[in-house]
């Protein structure tokens, strides 16, 4: 796999043994030169700044944004409206700004996928897939399940590590349950925003994330999926292989937040506050580093099937779905 900063690495040991590598030397080659595709999105100009700006709260080490593709989608508003926006913010902090994703690529040792309208990923991420470079997908990490099926086989085909989540898997307590701070885990209530945008499945775009916070504590080995809707809520209860059952609730009217609380056999714990996005980039640096995508392909797509099945129960007026047949009618296993 072309992964440069590796390369960076032995030419920085080379210095050392020579004895010719200043302080400033060692440090930018252990910096991982990162693209931006898309500037649509808030995450985009928040994740560079704490990526860059070493006196920015929450500031992490080890990677810096040098490049990036700004893209919109024309028949989302909210996509558009942002780009030149964002793109003056990048530019603002000295970031170059490209006129392709293959040019992007050239110029950068990983990737941030970071384009809010999840239809464009399977496209987008292709140049970096042909580059041999590791890219982080933001949420949602593509607008179907089948998409999303196929961007992580194209993926295994180049031999390309990638992962996608949240922000709100490092949601304070989360990753605490998950380690075991309340025992094995019994079951599990999460709930997010989940405004609905009418080119996506109606959780892909914003009800993800409290979705992926129900999959952070429950884990994989969801079976069953029933939703309650209407315009202001949803309901979705889902029934593990084991007999454990989470839930999600999307709000879209009233006071409107992240969290929840998981329940285990030693106690029950609560899911929040929301802590920003240092502890995903954290995350996303040291994917960078190792190649180790830290959530496994099989729990990205059971959370996205978990939503797909979500949909197919309201079109069924609440019906049960299994994941298994949305999976199948998917592409998937």
């Amino acid at each position: 796999m072309n992964f440069s900063p590796r390369i960076a690495g032995l030419a920085l040991l080379a210095l050392l043994v020579n004895g010719s590598a200043t302080t400033s030397q060692a440090e930018d080659a252990k910096v991982i030169r990162v693209g931006v595709i898309g500037l649509d999105t808030s995450h985009a100009p928040a994740f560079a700044k704490l990526l860059n700006d070493k006196n920015a709260s929450g500031y992490v080490p080890g990677c810096k944004v040098v490049a990036a593709y700004p893209q919109g989608s024309a028949d989302i508003e909210s996509s558009t409206s942002r780009v030149p926006k964002y793109t003056k913010q990048f530019q603002d902090m000295g970031i170059e700004i490209v006129d392709s994703i293959p040019e992007l690529v050239k110029k950068v040792d990983a990737v941030l996928l970071e384009s809010n309208d999840g239809r464009p990923h399977l496209e987008q991420i292709r140049p970096a897939l042909k580059a041999g470079i590791p890219v982080f997908i933001d949420k949602p990490i593509a607008g179907s399940l089948s998409d999303a099926i196929t961007i992580f086989a194209e993926a295994e085909a180049a031999g390309v590590p990638i992962f996608s989540s949240s922000s709100l898997r490092y949601i304070k307590g989360g990753q605490e349950v998950r380690n075991g701070s309340i025992g094995e885990v019994t079951g599990a209530d999460t709930y997010s925003p989940a405004s609905l945008e009418k080119t996506h499945p109606d959780l892909f775009w914003y009800g993800i994330h409290g979705v992926e916070a129900l999959f952070t504590v429950m884990g994989p080995g969801c079976e069953e999926v029933v939703r309650m809707s209407t315009d202001d809520y949803d309901v979705v209860v889902g029934k593990w292989s084991d007999g454990r059952i989470g839930t999600f609730r999307g709000l879209r009217a009233g006071k409107r937040g992240y969290g929840g609380t998981a329940f285990g056999t030693k106690g029950s714990q609560v899911i929040g506050p929301y802590a920003g996005y240092a502890p995903l980039l954290e995350e996303i640096v040291t994917f960078f580093k190792t190649g180790e995508p830290p959530v496994s392909k099989e729990e990205t797509l059971q959370i996205y099937a978990f939503m797909e099945a979500a949909d197919e129960s309201k079109r069924q007026g609440g019906k049960p779905v299994l994941i298994k047949d949305v999976m199948k009618k998917a592409g998937g296993k």
